[in-house]
């Protein structure tokens, strides 16, 4: 056991001797740089002479600030008396740099917070975010739920007769819902608003202010607690004067010269305003919000892509039934031209030609003429047609496939198909007298050869 103890002693000997090397190395880096240069690329001279400066400046005042407290346990701290002081200054200053812990700088004060709102603090940047723009009339309420959005979404009925009862189940009140969306941590935001309804069947907003005032209220806040509101929120507009007093003053632990500068980068002043951002957590939340967004827009850009597609569909289909109801159209269109001839041929029957008939006859037969005629537009047809019937056969070949022939070209290909056959038949019938001509004659022939063969013996 003795033996244990002191190896024990031991180890945390060794440990404290690393320590007071580690902060003995982390002080001499940090005196020989004469400036520190921040996050933005500022610098910020040591913090050796400011307790000094910050003495001068107050002589006569005899309760410290929180400032002077800092600063003096960074740059001057009385606590040993000795050269340990010194290296306590430099674990101040390391933790007031991390933004956490506790800095000692005297015996009779006691010892200072460093928060992430420290001036000295390190981990800190500036983003952007969109300035809201409903106004206080809207009466939009945010309303952050410690629920998943799908529970959120089917206990949505159950949420907004919940409001309605904290609200005092008044008659004259609707709750109604803008919309809801997903947080990081498993969190819920739900964006609603009050329709209040008077006697005589008008209907106005609850303004945002006014139902926000009534939901803070200790007993309210219980009741939201109860159904899972963490906390709510605002979405109002701000007034000018309200946004010049925002940009104006720096937030608390932010220099004054990072805000100008990140009032100067803003890409869009009319709809994104500067907003802090001080440690990790803050950074992990608005990381993890950006990429909860990008899901979003990633989700409603698949739902348009479907959507197009789905038009697309329905266009090529549109535009089949088009085509055929354009074929269906000509057809009737012929027909009901040919009932009008025949129906007109009925009702002028037995009439003489008329003067418009007869130059209509005449102009018909002048169109008739230049249509036949061989260099005109007969022969430009009769080309083009032989070109369509050579691509439609090239084309029939390549692809093997069958074809629909039309019905006036394939009566033309029937006559002349009839044509030839009579004339083949034609033909096979004068072979075939010739031929019975030809037997005849020979059989003529040996009868005069027997006969004279006969007469001769």
């Amino acid at each position: 056991g003795l033996g244990l103890s002191l190896s024990t002693h031991h180890r945390y000997f060794y440990w404290y001797v690393f320590f007071l090397l580690f902060c003995f190395v982390l002080g001499f880096f940090i005196n020989y740089y004469k400036f520190q240069v921040t996050p933005y690329g500022v610098p910020t001279p040591r913090l050796k002479n400011t307790a000094l400066e910050i003495q001068t400046q107050q002589p006569g005042q005899t309760q410290p600030t929180q400032l002077y407290q800092q600063v003096t346990a960074l740059s001057a701290p009385t606590l040993l008396g000795d050269e340990r002081d010194s290296i306590l200054a430099k674990w101040n200053q390391l933790q007031a740099y991390w933004g956490t812990g506790k800095g000692y700088y005297g015996n009779n004060n006691p010892p200072v917070d460093f928060t992430l709102e420290n001036p000295f603090c390190r981990f800190k940047a500036v983003g952007y975010s969109c300035i809201p723009v409903s106004k206080d009339e809207d009466g939009l309420v945010a309303l952050v739920l410690n629920k998943k959005e799908a529970d959120v979404r089917t206990q949505q009925q159950q949420l907004v007769e919940s409001i309605h009862k904290v609200l005092g189940s008044n008659q004259t009140l609707t709750v109604n819902v803008e919309g809801v969306k997903a947080l990081p941590n498993d969190q819920t935001e739900v964006i609603v608003y009050v329709v209040e309804r008077s006697p005589n069947g008008t209907s106005k907003r609850i303004p945002a202010t006014t139902l926000f005032g009534y939901l803070e209220q200790a007993n309210i806040k219980v009741q939201l607690t109860q159904l899972g509101v963490a906390m709510s929120i605002t979405r109002t507009e701000l007034s000018p004067a309200q946004l010049k007093q925002l940009l104006q003053n720096a937030p608390a632990g932010v220099d004054p010269i990072i805000w100008e500068q990140a009032k100067v980068d803003n890409p869009d002043p009319e709809k994104l305003i500067p907003v802090p951002m001080v440690g990790f957590k803050e950074l992990l939340r608005r990381l993890q919000i950006q990429e909860q967004m990008t899901k979003q827009h990633q989700t409603r850009v698949d739902i348009i892509s479907n959507d197009i597609s789905e038009l697309q569909k329905n266009q090529a289909t549109t535009v089949a039934k088009i085509a055929q109801y354009k074929r269906k159209l000509m057809d009737l269109s012929h027909r009901v031209l040919q009932v009008l001839i025949k129906q007109e041929i009925q009702r002028k029957s037995g009439y003489a030609i008329q003067v418009d008939e007869e130059h209509l006859r005449v102009q018909l037969d002048t169109i008739q003429s230049e249509l036949n005629a061989p260099t005109q537009f007969k022969g430009r047809l009769n080309e083009l047609m032989s070109q369509i019937r050579m691509q439609n056969h090239f084309g029939a070949v390549r692809s093997e496939e069958r074809y629909n022939v039309d019905a006036d070209l394939l009566r033309e290909i029937k006559q002349h198909l009839k044509q030839q056959q009579e004339g083949l038949s034609h033909l096979i019938s004068v072979i075939k007298d010739d031929l019975e001509d030809i037997k005849l004659i020979e059989h003529g022939l040996s009868d005069s050869g027997h006969m004279r063969g006969g007469i001769l013996s």
